[in-house]
């Protein structure tokens, strides 16, 4: 809230007035109303996943209502807040946002919910959850720097989409009585898929996307990202009703087992990256 705070108070300060824009033919009408059915069709979903009981069958009719509703205003607007037409025609694309969406689920639901299952499963402090990890970004930031500057993303996305699997399913045979050792290892092999799959899908983005629209593209790329956080949210909260048990720990290592499965059958799917990277 802090940050927020400053962000408002900064943009008031510092950012070009709406009129100085227009006197350049830089001004642009924001989409409010695109915002507003966005941050509805978003609420009323996870309001539902957090807890799909039949009694909020509300919920789902709702997200699709407003998702039409969404879906109708962006396509119209001179300016949209997301700009959808980025995704007509464009097969490769829609793939690469797949991707993006499956990956991020993984990563962000084991981040959050390896994490609570380390203080509460585990009985370790926060600051030793932390400790355990490490590894995981160290992992990552070294996969990273090592592949980061080869053009080639296929060969990245096969590997980060089979060790997801392998870590997926590591995660069904841990327990409270894990050492430490082995929590720490689990991490660093969890963290390479994250070092390959999101740079990999970046890179195939550049190359698939029209030039003319990579803004709006790379911003889409972005977004399915955060839409996997919050999915990743809405299963611990689904899976943790009790707490950060090892039985909710393994029923979410199942679901993600199943996403890692369904993002490693999407890569293989798309022909198009065998392209991507090659002059």
């Amino acid at each position: 809230m802090p940050l927020s705070v400053a962000c408002l108070v900064l943009g008031a300060r510092r950012l070009p007035r709406s009129a100085a824009l227009a006197k350049d033919g830089r001004g642009e009408r924001i989409d409010v109303a695109g915002m507003a059915l966005f941050a509805g069709v978003l609420t009323a979903f996870m309001l539902f996943l957090m807890d799909p009981e039949p009694g909020r069958w509300y919920l789902p009719v709702l997200t699709a209502v407003l998702g039409a509703a969404f879906v109708a205003r962006e396509l119209r607007a001179r300016t949209p807040f997301l700009d959808l037409r980025v995704l007509g025609g464009n097969a490769p694309l829609l793939a690469t946002y797949a991707r993006q969406l499956l990956a991020f689920v993984t990563s962000y639901a084991f981040m959050y919910g390896f994490t609570q299952w380390l203080e509460e499963g585990r009985s370790l402090s926060p600051s030793a959850a932390g400790f355990v990890l490490l590894p995981m970004s160290g992992a990552a930031i070294a996969v990273t720097a090592v592949t980061g500057r080869r053009p080639e993303v296929r060969g990245k996305l096969v590997t980060g989409g089979l060790v997801q699997i392998l870590g997926c399913a590591a995660l069904l045979l841990i327990d409270s009585a894990s050492p430490i050792w082995l929590l720490a290892v689990l991490g660093a092999v969890v963290g390479i898929p994250q070092g390959l799959n999101g740079l990999a899908n970046q890179n195939a983005l550049y190359a698939q996307s029209d030039p003319a629209r990579m803004g709006s593209s790379a911003g889409l790329l972005r977004t399915f990202m955060y839409l996997g956080a919050l999915a990743a949210s809405a299963a611990n909260a689904a899976f943790y009703r009790d707490g950060a048990t090892t039985g909710g720990l393994h029923d979410l290592a199942r679901l993600l087992l199943a996403v890692a499965v369904l993002f490693l059958a999407v890569t293989v799917a798309d022909r198009s990256l065998r392209r991507v990277g090659r002059s």
